[in-house]
């Protein structure tokens, strides 16, 4: 059936990439000037003026998920504000509430390696930007936000407006009260919270307090709280959820990044440094200023951890160019840049759609999630290329897709937003309901052994395993990865499934926290929705015919041909002999019975009844999911299941604001 749009067009000039000259990146660079300023974000949280409020210096606090400068409503606002004084501060916090910190689950770390490089990669580009503007960042480690923010108030005897990005889970929460508390002990000082983030604003969704037709931004409902009553409104599934908000709001257009004036640098920081005893080290105290950035080391790696990681990454370079993984470098440039690149001068973004559920390479998939975890690109500037991309080359199920995809990063936020630390927790949204109540009720376990095999990849399934090693090697994973090792760890082997998600958290370069434990929560069908075992042996088949991509990480299992490579425990003693491989030494037996089938009803499984493919979770963190030639040796065509998916999934329609 021929698929068709009911959405306007978006025609945005100044912004659009096209292939040859690049607009928008030429005037990302050189933009001096902001002329959507008075445009910008609305949504402010109302609090009474203090008696210091006219001295108070606009300050914006970058946040791990929004450092950018492009479409950044919370900045913005910060801009606004700053244009009535003599510049504002812009920041950002190593939080050692954070950074270095262990998991309370596990002896994770909470950041790992790749993350914590990402992360300094998105910090040093971000500084670059607004240095070429004329301004700079002040960055600060060695303590709490809240105790970095006390020593700057206290040192220059100014109060402080902080702006920042509204972030909805439980520990983002505390860090920000303990900052409005110190921020507070100063006259004037003050916090504001701007949503931001999203493709779509919550305060538009037709839900909650907005179903009557009311309006959060008309109602003065710009809070927590207040979207809180919107959201509580919203199904719990995403299909009913996508299908209201594709019929019922526009995706915002996204905004030009400020220019020269408006981040310009206040006076009374702009030499401002925070110093301790020992100035190279921020175990003895904060450091801060506006050439300061910390090192893997200041951070708590190690020099044979960070050799190893080295070694790792230089391994997976030397790969033959359709296997090597995608080397993905932190902050807005790159960000952008793999934009441009995938949309426009690779021209992939046209055949999406056919290749997102692959597993080798670079570009099965846009790839777009880590930068989009760290807010390095804006969402709705990617659901902008992609209307422009319709208008000027061609419009089809895949530019659809891709902003679906975005569409199901925006759930996650909300349904964390409406049900708080529900999806932390081992019952999930469900529960007591899921003591026995609810037909997805299990009693959950935990066995050490077993799920060191499950994450260092000695399950003996090799689709898991080559899944969980590649993402130990490269901190990346494909969405169908990600849906078969949760269904794997949680279903088949019944293990606590908030151990799985805690491993992402660490592993991860994609890290998004709402994305990660409502897809684990959903995966193990603590969320209430169809529990969807994937059969990992089918789902070999299906997604890598020929074995390539099991090969590509199972050095083991190189010379063992389809299919048997798919369940090698099959394997006869001549045969193991034959392709040089011992199942029970050179690799595990399975450390659970295989069942060829996966006990369990057929439709219980990724496909459903009529082979529709379930809403089942996408672990992927909203964009970037995964495909590209994907197992299919050479392109060849796609097989009889895949083409059935395909044709199941229907595609809907987007509405754009022009």
């Amino acid at each position: 059936m021929t698929a068709f749009y009911r959405s306007t067009s978006i025609t945005l000039k100044s912004v659009a990439f096209v292939a040859a000259t690049s607009p928008f990146v030429s005037a990302f660079f050189r933009s001096t000037s902001n002329p959507s300023l008075a445009h910008s974000a609305m949504a402010t949280m109302s609090m009474k003026k203090s008696s210091g409020d006219d001295d108070a210096v606009p300050a914006y606090w970058f946040r791990p998920s929004d450092l950018r400068l492009d479409d950044n409503l919370p900045l913005l606002s910060a801009c606004r504000s700053a244009a009535s004084k003599e510049g504002m501060v812009p920041l950002y916090i190593f939080d050692s509430d954070v950074v270095g910190q262990t998991s309370d689950l596990s002896s994770n770390r909470r950041m790992g390696i790749r993350r914590a490089n990402f992360l300094l990669e998105c910090v040093a580009d971000l500084r670059r930007s607004l240095e070429r503007r004329g301004s700079g960042l002040f960055v600060a480690a060695g303590g709490p936000s809240a105790d970095v923010f006390r020593q700057m108030t206290s040192r220059t005897r100014r109060s402080l407006r902080v702006y920042c990005q509204m972030e909805v889970a439980s520990e983002e929460r505390r860090a920000l009260r303990s900052a409005r508390a110190a921020l507070a002990e100063v006259p004037g000082g003050r916090l504001e919270e701007i949503w931001g983030g999203t493709m779509y604003d919550v305060a538009d969704l037709p839900y909650g307090t907005n179903a009557s037709g009311g309006n959060a931004r008309a109602a003065n409902r710009s809070s927590l709280e207040g979207y809180r009553g919107i959201v509580e409104g919203m199904p719990d599934s995403f299909t009913p959820f996508r299908n209201k908000v594709e019929k019922k709001c526009s995706i915002p257009a996204p905004r030009d990044p400020p220019g020269r004036k408006e981040l310009a640098i206040n006076d009374s920081f702009r030499d401002f440094a925070l110093s301790n005893d020992d100035e190279n080290k921020i175990n003895s105290g904060i450091l801060g200023s506006f050439s300061y950035l910390p090192t893997l080391e200041d951070l708590g790696f190690s020099t044979e951890e960070i050799e190893e990681w080295k070694e790792a990454e230089r391994a997976n370079q030397a790969w033959e160019e359709a296997k090597r993984p995608l080397r993905f470098t932190g902050g807005e440039t790159a960000g952008l840049e793999r934009v441009k690149n995938y949309i426009w001068e690779k021209d992939l973004l046209r055949i999406y759609f056919e290749t997102r559920n692959g597993m080798l390479g670079a570009d099965y998939s846009t790839k777009f999630s880590p930068w989009l975890a760290y807010g390095c690109v804006s969402p709705r500037r990617i659901a902008a290329e992609c209307a422009t991309y319709e208008e000027r080359r061609e419009k089809n199920k895949s530019t659809y897709w891709v902003v679906f995809e975005l569409l199901w990063r925006d759930f996650f936020k909300f349904f964390a937003l409406k049900h708080g630390n529900d999806i932390f927790m081992l019952d999930g949204t469900l529960g007591e309901r899921a003591r026995g109540e609810h037909p997805n009720s299990r009693r959950w376990g935990f066995d050490p052994k077993k799920f060191a095999a499950w994450a260092e990849g000695r399950t003996g399934y090799p689709l898991v395993d080559a899944n969980m090693r590649e993402l130990a090697a490269t901190g990346f994973m494909s969405n169908r990865g990600r849906q078969n090792v949760c269904s794997f760890l949680a279903i088949d082997m019944n293990t606590d499934w908030r151990y799985g998600a805690d491993l992402f958290e660490t592993e991860l370069l994609d890290y998004d926290i709402y994305s990660n434990w409502g897809n684990w929560c959903a995966g193990a069908g603590m969320t209430g929705g169809r529990l969807n075992r994937f059969n990992t042996v089918k789902q070999s088949k299906d997604y890598d015919q020929h074995g390539d991509y099991l090969r590509r990480w199972i050095p083991e299992l190189e010379k063992v041909p389809a299919p048997l490579i798919f369940e090698p425990w099959k394997m006869t003693a001549d045969q193991q002999k034959q392709y040089e491989v011992n199942v029970g030494s050179d690799y595990p037996r399975p450390i659970i019975q295989p069942t060829g089938g996966f006990v369990g009803n057929r439709n219980n499984n990724q496909q459903g009844k009529n082979g529709k493919k379930s809403n089942g979770p996408n672990n992927n963190g909203g964009k970037g999911k995964q495909n590209g030639k994907g197992g299919l040796r050479n392109g060849s065509k796609h097989n009889k299941h895949q083409r059935q998916e395909m044709k199941s999934l229907k595609q809907g329609t987007f509405k754009f604001d022009t």
